[in-house]
C-alpha cells in the first residue's frame, strides 16, 4: 500500500520552501490537491484495484511538482518561456532519489515518472506499456478537469479581463481546429480569448466518460462562456457554435 498521508506531508514540506504569501504558489498547491482527488475519482470510476487507485492519487500529487521551482527560477508558469515542467518534475524526483520521500517501494518508479512526464504534453508519447498508458491518461484527465474548474472559479473573472475578452476576436486557425473536434495546438502567447478556447478544447483530449460527465454535470462550459457579452457579431456566432459543439460532444 502507498502511504498517501506521508506523501502529502512531504509535498507540504517541499512547498514550504517557497513563498507561501505568493498567490501563484498558493494556487498551484490548491490545484495539486484537487488533481490528486480527481485522479482518485477517475481511478475509482474505472473499478481499478486499490493499489492502482492509490498510485493514480500519488501521480496526481506529483504531476506539478516542478511548478514551484519553475516559478522561482523564471517567474512564470509558461513552459514556452521557461522549461517543460513535466520534464523538470522527473528531474526533481530523480535527484538524490527524491521520489523515495513519497514512496518507499521502487516498483512503480517508471510508471510514476512517465505519467508525470506525459501529463502536460500535447499528446502521450508512443510505446508505453498498458499500465503506464492508463495512469498517464488518468492524470491528464484529472489535470484538465481541474483546469476547467479553474476556468470557472479562478480565471477570466475580473471586470477588466472580462471587458478585454469581450472585445477580442477568435483566431481563425483556433476556431477551425475546434470545429473539427480537435484539441487546439496552442501557439506561444495566444490572446486571453484564444487561451480560453484552447482550454475548452481540452474536452477533445479526454480519455474517460467519467471526465466528460463531470464537465457536463458541473456546467463548466456554460459557466465560463455565460459571463461574457461579446461585442463582435461574428465572435458571438462563433462562441455559440463552440458552446453547442462542446456540449453535444460531451453528451455522446
Amino acid at each position: 500500500m502507498i502511504d498517501l498521508e506521508k506523501a502529502k506531508n512531504e509535498f507540504i514540506n517541499y512547498t514550504n520552501n517557497y513563498d507561501s504569501n505568493n498567490p501563484h504558489i498558493v494556487s498551484k498547491i490548491g490545484h495539486t490537491f484537487r488533481v490528486m482527488e480527481w485522479s482518485r475519482r477517475i481511478a475509482e470510476s474505472l473499478d481499478l484495484s486499490q493499489e492502482d487507485i492509490e498510485l493514480a492519487s500519488l501521480i496526481g500529487l506529483l504531476h506539478d511538482l516542478a511548478r514551484f521551482e519553475q516559478r522561482r527560477l523564471y517567474n512564470t508558469f509558461a513552459d514556452c518561456k521557461s522549461i517543460d515542467h513535466g520534464d523538470l518534475a522527473v528531474t526533481i524526483l530523480e535527484e538524490n532519489e527524491y521520489i523515495r520521500k513519497y514512496i518507499e517501494d521502487n516498483q512503480f518508479d517508471d510508471i510514476i515518472k512517465l505519467a508525470v512526464k506525459n501529463h502536460n504534453k500535447f499528446k502521450i508519447q508512443d510505446g508505453l506499456d498498458e499500465r503506464t498508458l492508463l495512469h498517464s491518461k488518468i492524470v491528464r484527465d484529472a489535470d484538465k478537469l481541474d483546469i476547467m474548474y479553474e476556468g470557472v472559479h479562478i480565471f477570466y473573472n475580473t471586470p477588466d479581463e472580462i471587458e478585454k475578452i469581450e472585445n477580442l476576436p477568435i483566431a481563425q486557425e483556433y476556431y477551425e481546429q475546434f470545429m473539427q473536434n480537435k484539441q487546439i495546438f496552442r501557439k506561444n502567447d495566444p490572446t486571453t480569448l484564444d487561451g480560453m478556447i484552447c482550454l475548452i478544447s481540452f474536452i477533445f483530449d479526454l480519455n474517460f466518460d467519467y471526465s466528460k460527465k463531470i464537465i457536463l454535470k458541473e456546467n463548466y462550459i456554460n459557466d465560463i462562456l455565460n459571463r461574457f457579452n461579446f461585442k463582435n457579431e461574428n465572435t458571438k456566432k462563433q462562441i455559440n457554435e463552440i458552446r453547442n459543439i462542446a456540449n453535444e460532444y460531451l453528451k455522446k
